[in-house]
Order: C-alpha cells, then sequence, then structure tokens
C-alpha cells in the first residue's frame, strides 16, 4: 500500500528522480566533467555559452559547466552533512529532554532556547570567522545552528508518544528508559523526521550559498554554487551567464527538494489522503 502511494505520486517521482541525477552528477563529476574545476584557460575568457562550453567560461578561462558540477559535489555534501548532523544532535536532545522531563527537560531545552536567541544566519557567520572558511568551519557554522529546529520538534513528537500504550507497556515488562526511547519511541517518529530532513537540505544549502556569495563561504579555487554565484555577480551586466547557470542549478535544487518534502509528509501521513491522490 505504501509503496503504491510512492508510485502514485508524480511530484515524488520527478522531484526525487531529478535529485538522484544531481547526486550522480555530483558524485561522477571526476569522469562527466569535460575539465578540472580549476583548470585555467581551457578556453577563451569570459566566453558565453559555445559549441565545446555549454555554460560558457569565466574571466580565467576555466569552463563554467565543469565548475558547477564540482559545485554541486561541495554544495550537497554541505547540505547533506550538516543536515544528517542537525538530525542526530537535535534528536538526542529533544528525545532525552521529552522523555525525561522535569530537570532534563529544562536544562537541554534552555540550550535550545539560548541558541534561538540570536539570528541563526548572524550566528553561523561569527561561527564562520571563529571556525574558519573551510569545509569543516562550514559545516560545524551550518550544523550548530540548524539542530536546535530538529530538537523542537522531536520534543514535541516525543511528548505525545511517552503517553501511549506501548511505552506503559514496555515500562511495565521493565524495559530500560534508553531501550523504549531509542527502540521503540524514536523509530516509530521516522515519518516527520524525514520530511523535516528533507526542508533542512536546502536550506542549509542555500545557507551556504548565500555564506559564500558574500565572501564568507569556501574559498578559490574550491567552488560551491554559491561561490561561482560570487564571482559572476560581479560582471552579470556584461556576462550574465556567469550568475544565471549558477542561479538556475540553485532554483532547480531548491524546487526539487520542495516537492520531495511535501510529498514525503502527505505520503507518511496516515491520517491524510492528499498522498493517495495526488498525481492522478
Amino acid at each position: 500500500m505504501m509503496m503504491r502511494r510512492f508510485m502514485k505520486d508524480r511530484r515524488f517521482i520527478w522531484s526525487g528522480g531529478a535529485l538522484l541525477v544531481l547526486c550522480f552528477l555530483a558524485l561522477f563529476a571526476d569522469w562527466i566533467a569535460p575539465y578540472a574545476y580549476d583548470a585555467v584557460s581551457v578556453g577563451p575568457n569570459l566566453s558565453p555559452p559555445v559549441n565545446g562550453f555549454w555554460m560558457g567560461t569565466d574571466v580565467l578561462g576555466r569552463d563554467l559547466f565543469s565548475r558547477i558540477l564540482f559545485g554541486a559535489r561541495l554544495s550537497l555534501a554541505v547540505g547533506f552533512c550538516t543536515a544528517i548532523f542537525a538530525l542526530v544532535l537535535g534528536t538526542v536532545t529533544g528525545a532525552v529532554a521529552g522523555y525525561f522531563g522535569g530537570t532534563w527537560d529544562r536544562v537541554l531545552m534552555g540550550v535550545v532556547d539560548l541558541f534561538y536567541i540570536f539570528p541563526m544566519l548572524l550566528l553561523a557567520i561569527l561561527l564562520t570567522l571563529l571556525l574558519g572558511r573551510g569545509f569543516t568551519g562550514i559545516f560545524l557554522a551550518i550544523g550548530m545552528t540548524t539542530w536546535v529546529t530538529q530538537a523542537r520538534l522531536v520534543r514535541a513528537l516525543v511528548l505525545q508518544a511517552r503517553e501511549l500504550p506501548y511505552v506503559e507497556a514496555g515500562r511495565a515488562i521493565g524495559l530500560t528508559h534508553g531501550r523504549i526511547l531509542f527502540r521503540h519511541i524514536v523509530p516509530n517518529l521516522l515519518g516527520p523526521m524525514i520530511v523535516s530532513l528533507t526542508f533542512q537540505i536546502p536550506n542549509n544549502i542555500l545557507t551556504e550559498s548565500f555564506l559564500s556569495f558574500v565572501g564568507l563561504g569556501l574559498q578559490p579555487p574550491y567552488s560551491s554554487w554559491g561561490t561561482l554565484a560570487n564571482e559572476g555577480f560581479r560582471g552579470i551586466q556584461s556576462y550574465p551567464h556567469l550568475m544565471i547557470f549558477p542561479g538556475m542549478a540553485l532554483f532547480i535544487t531548491m524546487i526539487a527538494f520542495h516537492f520531495l518534502g511535501d510529498s514525503l509528509r502527505d505520503i507518511l501521513d496516515p491520517k491524510s489522503s492528499i498522498g493517495s491522490q495526488s498525481g492522478q
């Protein structure tokens, strides 16, 4: 029944297919890209899209198509890694706070509220400046500013789940709190957590792109989509292709993740009839 709902939802099929293709291109960019990401003077400087250079070249004569493929690898890696980091940290924090309550809840959610005091983007910028502009610095900066949303979501779900009969039955037969929480409650919350993850990944990609766009992200010659947009923005009037193609890659990815999250939310919600009707 569940598989049929997946197969009947066109949003899931098209968005999932687009993201699979994008991930395939990013993973195998070394073999697909015509040139290395840092190969200079492979063509005329600032060439518009022509035969041999599908997306043109930049100011150093580097192939823009190749750099976008390699940029997809870095942008997606940041998005996925930071989202998984936030998922793990937020799930553990929210689950423990919601299940045990009392002092655990007050202390852990106090830490969460402390992070909420600061605007997340400004905190990410501050952490980037402190931790450095490499992949590790960007990863920690974004991860440490996004886990609080996951923590609040999981806490709310656990507060509801801990009163259900199967939890009471687990306590009655002598199961430990850790076993009840992480072997029974948390696995039953995977649906909402997966949906949250599909929305978190594009938000993290967008955050990394913004940091790179304002010059606080990955440093050249490494290229993410934000880095390429930053380089293209300076010459957007004379050479619009430098900005258009990275922007299109980012836009398509955001739209695909948005539709994927919407479709998963409808399909995985057993009370929703939208999932069984969508795509028809």
